[in-house]
């Protein structure tokens, strides 16, 4: 099993900046890549960025590119979404994701472990 802990959420002005923080702890041994994805009230979740196993590859939402920045620190066994420029359609629950896999993952039913997610809010 590993648990995963989401931080970082909070309100912000449209056009600030926030960084989530995602921490992993029990059975990590082993390669996991990590995603985000966020959910919006009565909506399925959506995929915003993933990470493989080593930080070489990433991809991201077409919502996301050149705003959001995914980067993984494993000596920390932590996961950062960093996001820029944001924006009130940005407003939503924001999760972490572990899939038991190297390769970028783009669908959540590909993700073994989900964190409780942290609620990110964007005013305009």
């Amino acid at each position: 099993q590993i648990q995963l802990a989401e931080s970082g959420g909070g309100l912000v002005q449209a056009g600030g900046s926030l960084t989530l923080s995602c921490v992993a702890s029990g059975r990590t041994n082993g390669n996991w890549a990590m995603g985000w994805f966020r959910q919006f009230p009565g909506m399925e979740r959506e995929f915003v960025a993933a990470i493989n196993y080593n930080g070489i590859n990433t991809y991201y939402a077409n919502s996301a590119k050149g705003r959001f920045t995914i980067s993984r620190d494993n000596a920390k066994k932590t996961v950062y979404l960093q996001m820029n420029n944001l924006k009130p359609e940005d407003t939503a629950a924001y999760y972490c994701a572990a899939a038991g896999t190297i390769a970028t993952q783009t669908q959540a039913w590909e993700y073994d472990y989900w964190g409780q997610g942290t609620q990110v809010t964007v005013s305009s």
